[in-house]
């Protein structure tokens, strides 16, 4: 992942195989692809894709095809957004009729990677494991597998190694790793399958741009980023990436340099804002030049010499796991020194990220229903107030989730004697409930469980009280069910605030 950074917005839907430049094969390359035929799966699934706007209903169901392949272990590789929000998954292998259920066992949404696990052990009969390899290099030849739209049959591709580069993951909205772009189409259908060189696995495919926007260029996730997955997973729990934290700059100005008492053979990137929801607040301050990570030289591009190769710095962190430490060589104040900065997870970032597998989180009371944002709520919307807008922009910037951890709305407004004359409010972001804090949805929950005449509402930005009165609320509440098809009063559960800095900041804030 990276805090701030912005993501080019990238064509996503199961997607991947590439058209690419059909080559004679020999004897030889013939036994190795009729090996790894063995090795490539069909995906089916039944998804059931949540309705942000009607936060009760199930929402709709859709079916969906990708492509998968065998490692060592009986285990079943793929992209997450293939089996994202699957109620049903049945897997299919070249030359044999049957489907075969399997689950999701782990699935990573920060880097579109998922773990299947097949229910019958018959299914592995007669199949092959693909072993994993390096990075390709670049204009080097790889073989993409998989079953794209157009044909129920497997489908072998070829494509060139165009560019190695550490850019956006579609599937979170939010999240930028490693990945190799490949001079080919993207097609709907084959995401997941593997991309072979030699007789190895060299990556997964992944996704790509429309055809409006560019053309032949497909991206693959390199072995890096699959072995951190199954790294992370060996001990049965995905703990998400980990990420540095801090916003940063290149020093590419002769004079910016000079001021900050950097000489013409000198490297080095600024720090710009520092994320208080993360370890490095407590190490770095904004304007700290950071010159080398992990001994690594840092390039006054923010690149480093990693795999024979410039590539990012963050892709140092990448490689990290959660309760490792980085080290981090800077000039303060033209004072150098050393800092060993332990790696979490800043939470925050999470609001922007698109969300899977989770139920909507919601509360309906008094014909109001309020809602945290999130990026899945946000782009469900269809109209945004103003403030709103912000909120969602400035959450990490303007470090709104100090005050507001989630930022509660008022997503709905439903027609009711309870709620007449109330349309004014709708996507109002509440402050508090007579008198007490609102922080998350959970406090909502809680401030309306009290026992009051009238429940007052003062939202972001209103000099007006919203105000609603307990009698009215509780003789609606069976109206308002039947009238609206509710079945469930309020889902508050979960959520991406970590109750321990809550605790913190509760702590913090008494003292």
């Amino acid at each position: 992942m990276q805090a701030f950074k912005t993501i080019p917005i990238i064509l996503l839907c199961m997607i991947v195989v590439l058209i690419g430049r059909t080559l004679p094969l020999e004897a030889s390359a013939a036994d190795r692809i009729e090996t790894h035929r063995r090795s490539v799966v069909r995906i089916y699934t039944v998804a059931q894709t949540p309705d942000y706007l009607v936060p009760w209903a199930p929402g709709g169901s859709q079916e969906g095809w990708g492509t998968g392949f065998i490692i060592a272990g009986r285990r079943i590789l793929t992209n997450a957004h293939v089996v994202s929000n699957a109620r049903f998954i049945a897997l299919e292998k070249e030359h044999d009729s049957r489907r075969y259920e399997a689950k999701v066992k782990f699935i990573a949404h920060d880097c579109d990677m998922a773990m299947l696990e097949v229910l019958d052990s018959s299914f592995f009969e007669g199949t092959a494991a693909l072993e994993l390899g390096g990075v390709p290099a670049l204009d080097s030849t790889v073989a993409v597998m998989g079953y794209p739209i157009g044909g129920d049959r497997l489908s072998i591709t070829r494509g060139v190694v165009s560019r190695i580069d550490y850019r956006g993951y579609a599937h979170s909205g939010v999240d930028s790793h490693l990945v190799v772009q490949i001079d080919a189409a993207v097609n709907p259908g084959n995401s997941g399958g593997p991309v072979i060189q030699e007789n190895t696995v060299v990556g997964v495919a992944f996704q790509g741009f429309s055809g409006m926007v560019a053309q032949n260029v497909g991206y693959m996730i390199p072995t890096p980023v699959v072995e951190r997955f199954l790294h992370d997973v060996a001990d049965g729990n995905y703990d998400l990436y980990i990420d540095i934290g801090f916003q940063y700059f290149p020093l590419i100005n002769a004079t910016h340099r000079r001021a900050l008492g950097l000489g013409p053979g000198d490297y080095g990137v600024m720090v710009g804002e520092v994320l208080r929801a993360g370890a490095a607040h407590k190490y770095l301050e904004t304007g700290d030049v950071l010159l080398a990570i992990d001994d690594h030289t840092i390039f006054s591009d923010g690149r480093v010499a990693l795999d024979n190769d410039r590539l990012m710095l963050n892709e140092v962190v990448e490689r990290k796991f959660k309760g490792d430490t980085v080290r981090l060589q800077l000039l303060r104040a033209g004072r150098e020194m050393s800092v060993t900065m332990p790696l979490t997870t800043p939470w925050p970032y999470l609001m922007h990220a698109r969300q899977y597998d989770v139920r909507p989180r919601f509360l309906v009371f008094g014909g109001l229903v309020f809602q945290p944002l999130s990026s899945s709520f946000y782009e469900a919307l269809q109209d945004r107030s103003v403030t709103l807008r912000y909120y969602y922009s400035q959450f990490l910037e303007a470090e709104l989730y100090l005050e507001h951890p989630e930022v509660v709305v008022i997503s709905k407004i439903l027609p009711d004697p309870t709620t007449s004359y109330l349309d004014k409010f709708l996507h109002a972001i509440v402050v508090e409930v007579n008198g007490t804090k609102i922080k998350t949805l959970a406090d909502l929950a809680a401030a309306f469980d009290n026992p009051v005449e009238f429940y007052v509402i003062r939202l972001v930005g209103d000099p007006q009280p919203l105000v609603l009165e307990a009698q009215a609320v509780r003789a609606a509440r069976e109206r308002i069910e039947r009238q609206y098809g509710i079945t469930q009063q309020a889902y508050v559960e979960g959520g991406i605030v970590p109750p321990e800095w809550l605790a913190a900041q509760k702590a913090t804030a008494q003292k």
